[in-house]
């Protein structure tokens, strides 16, 4: 056994005791003839390596094993990664070195999408700036700069300018109202990884997105941010559920990393139309999240209501319009008075100033593109809007219904009451199939007392009979030519489930394989369905759509026909519908029916959309609320069946172009199937039809049809 001694024992000279320690190597020989032996020291694990003992014995000179054991050391840790510099999101270990800090991504690479650029510096501005200090580009990662087109570029760049605050200061907002179809998704996602990842100073400019969004579209949400930026980041999405699962995947969430929440009601980004009226519970409850930064997303037009300006603007921007007392004095007043017809020259001049203004104000944060974009980017779309013929039977039960219910005395008299809407309904679904009516029939409600008589002999509401409809006999034919004569996937939109049964029944009958989408689905299974029928590979012809679940965002690009089997109060809903198949990823030329009943009340209802598309204030949710947007005279309309014409429609626009029917001239040029409906193609026969399945549909029960594309040709689709 050796001896040691322990290092507090130095001080006075004199051991405090003997203790034994197992030394690991070979111990020093004594010298020969040595009487006394030399006390060995021990030497402590946790000394300091480089530090230099000033009271050690002189038996510890220096030695040559001492100099390397310190030279290594002295050497700082050096990354074996070529030009490794670390993540930007966290704080490396380590002494802290000097240097000019650098973008995440090169600024000067072909392609870079860069949305900020620091100000060059002079000589003697780079030598007094603090290298620390010095802002750096903000580029959009390359993963998605090298997807985006030029005008979601241009957009991602207006989204970033305003929520930092450099479009206007001090506010943090936008609105993003493309139309549908021009990547608003994409943008959004590309503007949050952009703002988790970088800023000018080096760091994130935020730590978590929330995205608020229907619940139907919440997987959609999170497919997409997957498809984008695949493992690099790892979403939450919360579809629904009780409160406390909520309060747990929430909880799980903030123990971990992701840098990015998904969820069906929370606030970066989400349809903003919804949020119009600053009375209801959803703007009221988004309102009070504590969110700096928040974008509105629509893919329906922003349309020429004071009131939706500035519940929209005050939502993202809050004060820059003022209060609502303040805006109603400054900016709605003078505006309506000035549009008055009546108005003084003064009153019309000061209108049109503070229009001007609240327009300079609002478009510093609203960026909007319409879809004629996509034509360079897109198959070419064919938009047809085809009359029916009544059959005899649904002409009967109409003229029966308008005799019996009597909802044109009740609006004589003044009166908008709850039969005058009832009817209404009603119409609307015997233009659809005599069978949406046949329960009525049979327990004889006002306007059909009666009418089973009407019924052929043995009819049963089991089996579905297309030729007691005009549009179910065309639509008939439709399917039936499409089938045989292509492989195009075809999809059914309606406003009534019951409708939607219908299709089914029809469905059944000709063997056709579907699918069926309506508000009783639960949200998994939606995407599941949605996923199946675009595989190009799927079995099923037709998808089935109540137009109130169709959604924002649908993405129905397996089709490329379209059916709208019946209009709906708001156009909206329409456009938003229309755009399930024509958007990004579809490589086939599409083709829309809109399918109206010639001389009825589908028609009125058409006719309300093309005029007042432009004007929120005209437009509907809800058959309740028709008396708040109809005067008198315009709902006495409604109820009035014109049997002898080819298309109420194409008389009330009283074209210049046509001839008994015929165009004589053809749609100005540059006009395409935005344009209003007087600039489209007319026909009252086949002869001037461009799409093939239609003429051979034709003579089943089609009395006239009005056509356009959207562009001239197809180009490449990159």
């Amino acid at each position: 056994d050796q001896i040691c001694i322990l290092p507090t024992d130095f001080g006075n000279g004199k051991p405090n005791g003997r203790r034994k320690l197992l030394i690991i190597g070979t111990p020093k020989r004594r010298k020969p003839g040595s009487e006394i032996e030399r006390r060995e020291c021990y030497v402590s694990p946790f000394r300091k390596p480089l530090a230099q003992l000033t009271n050690r014995p002189d038996c510890f000179d220096s030695s040559k094993h001492e100099a390397f054991i310190r030279s290594i050391l002295s050497k700082p840790f050096k990354v074996p990664i070529p030009n490794y510099k670390g993540s930007l999101g966290f704080r490396a270990l380590g002494i802290k070195r000097s240097g000019v800090r650098h973008a995440l991504h090169d600024p000067f690479e072909d392609g870079a999408l860069v949305l900020y650029e620091p100000p060059p510096l002079s000589a003697h501005d780079q030598l007094k700036t603090d290298k620390e200090k010095v802002p750096v580009h903000v580029v959009v990662d390359p993963v998605l700069g090298c997807v985006l087109r030029p005008h979601q570029r241009e957009g991602v760049k207006f989204l970033w300018e305003c929520v930092t605050g450099r479009r206007i200061p001090g506010s943090h907002g936008c609105i993003m109202a493309d139309e549908m179809g021009l990547g608003k998704t994409l943008q959004c996602i590309a503007l949050m990884w952009t703002l988790l990842r970088q800023s000018p100073d080096c760091k994130p400019e935020i730590d978590k997105a929330v995205v608020v969004s229907p619940s139907s579209l919440v997987k959609n949400w999170y497919n997409e941010v997957g498809k984008w930026l695949g493992g690099r980041i790892q979403p939450l999405a919360i579809d629904g559920g009780s409160k406390g699962e909520i309060d747990l995947k929430l909880v799980l969430n903030m123990q971990s990393s992701r840098p990015c929440l998904s969820f069906a009601f929370g606030s970066l980004s989400f349809q903003g139309h919804r949020l119009k009226n600053s009375e209801n519970q959803t703007y009221q409850a988004l309102n009070s999240l504590n969110t700096s930064r928040r974008v509105l997303i629509s893919g329906t037009p922003i349309q020429n209501d004071l009131l939706e300006y500035f519940s929209l603007v005050h939502f993202v921007n809050s004060g820059i319009l003022g209060t609502a007392q303040e805006f109603k004095k400054h900016f709605e007043l003078p505006i309506l008075k000035g549009r008055d017809a009546a108005a003084s020259e003064g009153d019309r001049h000061k209108g049109e100033e503070r229009l001007k203004e609240l327009i300079g104000i609002v478009n510093r944060c609203l960026i909007r593109r319409t879809s004629d974009i996509l034509s360079k980017y897109l198959p070419v779309k064919i938009e047809q809007v085809v009359c029916c013929r009544l059959t005899p039977l649904q002409a009967e039960l109409y003229k029966r219904f308008l005799k019996q219910a009597k909802p044109l005395e009740e609006l004589n008299a003044g009166k908008i009451g709850v039969s005058s809407l009832s009817s209404i309904t009603s119409l609307k679904k015997l233009c659809n199939h005599p069978a949406l009516i046949y329960e009525k029939c049979e327990e004889e409600e006002e306007g059909f007392a009666g009418a089973l008589e009407l019924f052929p002999a043995g009819y049963s509401t089991k089996s579905l009979e297309p030729q007691l409809s005009g549009k179910m006999l065309v639509l008939d034919y439709i399917l039936a030519v499409t089938r045989s004569t292509s492989n195009d996937k075809v999809v059914l939109v309606s406003n009534y489930t019951q409708t939607l049964d219908l299709f089914e029944k029809l469905c059944r009958n000709r063997r056709y394989l579907y699918v069926r989408l309506d508000g009783t689905m639960s949200i998994k299974k939606r995407a599941k369905i949605v996923e199946r029928f675009n595989n190009i590979s799927s079995p099923e012809f037709i998808f089935m759509l109540s137009s109130k679940a169709s959604g924002c965002g649908l993405n129905l690009i397996g089709a490329n026909r379209l059916v709208m089997f019946d209009p709906d109060w708001n156009p909206a809903n329409d456009e938003q519908a229309m755009a399930r198949v024509w958007r990004d990823g579809q490589k086939k030329a599409c083709y829309i029916y809109r399918l109206l009943s010639t001389g009825t009340i589908e028609e009125k209802i058409f006719q309300r959309q093309t005029h007042k598309k432009a004007l929120s204030s005209c437009v509907v949710d809800e058959e309740q609320d028709v008396e708040r947007h109809f005067s008198l005279g315009e709902l006495k309309e409604l109820f009035i069946l014109n049997e002898t014409t080819a298309s109420d429609t194409h008389d009330k626009i009283k074209c210049r172009r046509c001839v008994n029917g015929h165009h004589v001239r053809p749609p100005p040029e540059g006009s395409d199937c935005t344009s209003d409906l007087s600039q489209w193609n007319h026909c009252a026969d086949k002869r001037g039809l461009q799409d093939s399945v239609l003429k051979a549909a034709w003579d089943a029960a089609i009395t006239f049809a009005f056509h356009h594309q959207s562009h001239e040709e197809q180009r490449g689709i990159p």
